[in-house]
């Protein structure tokens, strides 16, 4: 299994470095296309949409889980019960993103959303294209799960791949099109999101039996799957509400400019986050199988080694950022940067890392199927980030401070999080503790105050940025290889460098 952990996430590593590449030079030309007013005015504009997640974003956890689980447990019938029911279920999700779109978001858009003069007309487009775009990707739900659960990563990677290079095209065609700039945008990325759903579907329809059975429509599945997703609706809300939720707030605050420095923040998030649940990507449905199998060691092993590699993968990206973010940000965009950008990226990675290193335990909980007393306990927590923010916000406070809030809460969310388990599965939080929260310490202090010495003593040049680069890199694998891995992860590192190009 460790073999095909390594094998899968070498594939979804590939996928990356390549999207990151892509993404990083998309994001420019975007931005120095639309200019800032737009890019912010997009930005504000599909997030109206996408806080109507919070209704789908639950039934599409159910989704995976119940694919993955379903896998394990080798029911090919019930397997084909849970995929075709699945479609059906984000068919009639599709119907109720379109019916609030076209009422709740558009009331939204013209009454409370501050857009540019002259622009609410491109604004409507938006508004329109994102809707377009939500429902593909709800469409693709099923069709992805399957991929992942069946651990086809290859195919995962070369398909998000493709999705980058359509992207990058958009990009060229909006700095060439003569028509609206912002419209053009929304437009385009309909039409890659239609082109992604079905590769997404023709390829599962060649290759998954499952997805080929015909519609079956399993009312007691239905019943099953909600029951699930209600209480991950605590959790998924949470989560929209305190992203979607925040750049709206921002907005009715701080205006477009901060809209826009949010968005180069989430972009910066979309392309540095991957690196990590793309680990986890390859191990979740190893947690999933293992626990529906009865293994609980290997599924309470697997849970810390998640945990501890998400962490330390994001500790890679955090430390350069954080001591570099200014330089970074004016190679990137040049002089289009805007305010609050450079403390936006700093606090938004610190959130990641805050969140994403419980999201082995988060997977353990759904592998259960008991997520009723998981969901309430963390939610209860997470629903504060937003009303706090709002109140800094009338407090005088700048929108850096929201950032500060949301870290606050997701480090209490992760010990929640482990409370819970303990008492849900018997989950062992003193090696939770011992085998990651000690050792990626361990790593992180002496790593950042290696990493200050170069920052604080050199000139603020390209040069510093390259000696922070390598001194944090090679401080934080040092110490990794010293303080975090294991014996057997040892071995197992040391045993494929001689052949490093041989993952089988």
């Amino acid at each position: 299994m460790q073999n095909g952990i390594a094998k899968n996430t070498v594939l979804l590593y590939f996928r990356m470095l390549l999207i990151l590449l892509i993404g990083l030079f998309t994001s420019r030309v975007i931005l120095h296309t639309l200019g800032v007013e737009d890019y912010g005015t997009y930005g504000v504009v599909a997030g109206v949409v996408t806080m109507f997640t919070i209704i789908t974003n639950s039934i599409s956890t159910a989704i995976v889980r119940f694919i993955t689980f379903g896998l394990g447990k080798g029911d090919k019938s019930k397997l084909n019960s849970i995929f075709s029911t699945s479609l059906l279920i984000q068919v009639a999700l599709c119907v109720v993103v379109v019916v609030l779109t076209e009422t709740a978001g558009l009331w939204y858009l013209h009454n409370k959303v501050v857009i540019p003069p002259g622009r609410m007309e491109a604004a409507q487009w938006v508004l329109q294209c994102s809707m377009g775009v939500l429902v593909l990707s709800l469409m693709s739900v099923p069709y992805n799960a399957t991929i992942i659960a069946h651990e086809k990563m290859g195919a995962f990677a070369y398909i998000s791949i493709l999705e980058a290079a359509l992207k990058l095209s958009v990009a060229a065609m909006v700095y060439f099109s003569p028509a609206d700039k912002l419209v053009t945008y929304a437009v385009l990325l309909l039409v890659v999101a239609f082109i992604n759903r079905s590769v997404y579907a023709v390829y599962c329809h060649r290759h998954f039996e499952e997805t080929r059975s015909g519609f079956v429509f399993d009312r007691g599945l239905v019943k099953e799957m909600s029951g699930f997703a209600g209480w991950s609706f605590f959790g998924s809300s949470a989560f929209v509400l305190n992203t979607q939720g925040m750049n709206l707030l921002t907005n009715a605050f701080f205006g477009v400019t901060a809209n826009a420095a949010r968005l180069l923040a989430t972009q910066i998030e979309g392309i540095v986050k991957p690196f990590a649940s793309n680990f986890m990507t390859a191990m979740n449905p190893q947690i999933t199988k293992s626990y529906a199998a009865g293994d609980y060691k290997y599924t309470f092993d697997l849970v810390n080694k998640g945990a501890k590699f998400t962490y330390l993968i994001l500790l890679l990206f955090a430390v350069p950022v954080f001591f570099e973010a200014d330089k970074l940000l004016a190679i990137w965009q040049g002089s289009m940067v805007p305010q609050y950008s450079a403390d936006f990226v700093r606090l938004t990675i610190i959130g990641v890392m805050a969140d994403m290193t419980g999201n082995s335990l988060l997977t353990m909980a759904q592998a259960t199927g008991k997520v009723r007393n998981f969901y309430i306990c963390i939610s209860i927590i997470a629903y504060l980030g937003l009303p706090l923010a709002w109140l800094l916000f009338k407090m005088g406070y700048s929108p850096v401070s929201a950032y500060y809030v949301f870290i606050a809460v997701y480090v209490v969310v992760l010990f929640v999080k482990l409370a819970v388990v303990k008492s849900l599965v018997g989950f062992p939080v003193g090696e939770f503790f011992k085998e990651v929260l000690l050792k990626v310490t361990l790593v992180t202090v002496p790593s950042v105050l290696l990493t200050w010495i170069p920052a604080a003593l050199m000139d603020d040049t390209f040069l510093r940025l390259c000696v922070v680069a390598v001194v944090s890199t090679v401080s934080i694998a040092g110490f990794t290889f010293m303080f975090a891995l294991d014996k057997n992860e040892k071995e197992y590192l040391l045993s494929r460098i001689p052949n490093r190009g041989k993952l089988s």
